[in-house]
């Protein structure tokens, strides 16, 4: 028999790990094209030959997702591989219904085709939305483990935005390291804050290759996931965070409902600034799904050097960029600082945007009178360096989790928002991490 002509659908992370586990060295199959979404400018280039391996000399070419149907006609294509994330239930069977329509099959993969066995522990730590607090969740779970003695590496979710053979596997220790990669605001959002609790982070491409490197140095590997995304691990303990600013969500998004149904932990976040009853519907629908899993209920509380700067001021508010787009949050953490510490008014930065910024809020017109921190290139970035300048305020309120100021030159008053972990009653992520772990 022939290999099957195969489209893998994606954004840059789960559908290159997909088929490095899966197609890459699997002669039943013959992968013809990726196609690309919610990255900007992802499409239009190539999965290098160096890392699809010796059946693809030439590389994948990658293609707007808009040319799908045109891509299986042109293509031959006789499958359709789904493999991105945060995206409604609804949206990806409108994608399948293109796929089947145009004469292939559709498919979405699960753990036992994609996930990887670590000889070191595993905890990953999940979510049903971008968002919901994964990363406050997993510094938390860091700092118990390294408490307890154990040498933690975090392994985030990938962002290969650049150089995909440069990026096949990358270590970093310290801020030089950022540098060295030229990460986007994004991927610094997700590593630096470990750098500062002093946690090394592996991310990349080729995640065999990174889980191996990774565990000559540790005693358990920290997933820490992306989007919405089930673990690229076989997991040990799974954690997954639960947004209750969203409620229904938690069972209407892809592959969030996954990790819902997968979960060994709930922490039900931001139970401080919900409605109570929100609260209460996001914890039935997750025992609904789910009864067996053990559920904690989390805040995130605020933290900002001197609220009293804040107050009375006409503030801009800066958002992390993810949350905002395909997380579809109108708000975040700064917006509700700036509410909570007596802002005067919220500037509409929307007017001010410029270039790419300007067509992020065309894309996701769901976004609030916030600034998302768009970076995903130099270009990009300079655009967001624009419109902050451009904006008529007194203080710039900055929600991502980095120093901003290191990557744009911010020609007004700043303030950071920090916000932490902190569980509300027992068990506690530390009870259960002893539990589980406990030497």
């Amino acid at each position: 028999m022939s290999p099957i002509r195969t489209i893998i659908m994606g954004a840059a992370g789960r559908d290159f790990h997909n088929y490095n586990v899966a197609f890459r060295d699997n002669p039943d199959y013959e992968v013809v094209a990726f196609t690309a979404t919610q990255i900007p400018d992802i499409e239009g280039r190539t999965y290098p030959a160096q890392l699809a391996g010796k059946r693809y000399p030439a590389g994948i070419p990658i293609y707007p997702e808009n040319d799908l149907v045109k891509l299986i006609h042109e293509l031959k294509a006789e499958q359709v591989v789904f493999a991105y994330s945060d995206v409604p239930h609804e949206l990806v069977m409108h994608k399948a219904s293109q796929a089947l329509a145009a004469g292939a099959d559709f498919r979405l993969m699960g753990v036992h085709s994609t996930q990887i066995k670590s000889t070191k522990p595993v905890v990953s730590v999940c979510a049903v939305r971008t968002g919901s607090g994964k990363s406050q969740t997993t510094r938390r779970v860091s700092k118990i483990l390294r408490g307890m003695g154990y040498k933690v590496a975090a392994i985030r979710h990938p962002m290969p935005y650049g150089d995909l053979v440069k990026q096949a596997v990358q270590r970093f220790a310290d801020y030089s390291d950022l540098d060295k990669y030229e990460c986007t605001i994004e991927e610094r959002e997700e590593y630096e804050p470990h750098l500062d609790n002093g946690v090394i982070v592996y991310a990349g491409v080729d995640y065999e290759r990174i889980l191996r490197q990774a565990e000559q140095e540790v005693d358990i590997v920290l997933w820490d996931g992306g989007n919405n995304d089930f673990p690229f691990y076989v997991s040990d303990l799974q954690i997954v965070v639960a947004d209750p600013h969203r409620p229904g969500h938690e069972v209407s998004y892809h592959p969030g409902e996954t990790n819902a149904r997968l979960a060994d932990v709930f922490v039900i976040n931001k139970v401080d600034t919900a409605n109570p009853e929100n609260v209460i519907k996001v914890r039935d629908n997750l025992r609904r799904v789910n009864p067996t899993a053990v559920v904690i209920e989390a805040a995130s509380p605020l933290f900002v050097d001197n609220p009293d700067a804040i107050r009375g001021k006409r503030v801009l508010v800066i958002e992390d960029g993810p949350t905002l787009t395909h997380g579809e949050m109108a708000y975040g953490a700064a917006w509700v600082a700036a509410q909570r510490f007596g802002a005067a008014e919220i500037i509409d930065p929307r007017p001010y945007a410029v270039g790419s910024i300007k067509s992020t809020y065309e894309k996701y017109p769901t976004t609030g009178n916030v600034l998302p921190a768009m970076g995903y290139g130099e270009t990009q970035t300079r655009e967001l360096e624009q419109t902050i300048n451009a904006v008529d305020c007194d203080l710039v309120l900055i929600g991502t989790p980095i120093d901003l100021n290191r990557v744009v030159k911010i020609k007004k008053p700043t303030q950071r928002v920090r916000y932490e972990l902190q569980e509300i009653g027992q068990p506690t992520l530390e009870d259960i991490l002893k539990a589980k772990f406990g030497k």
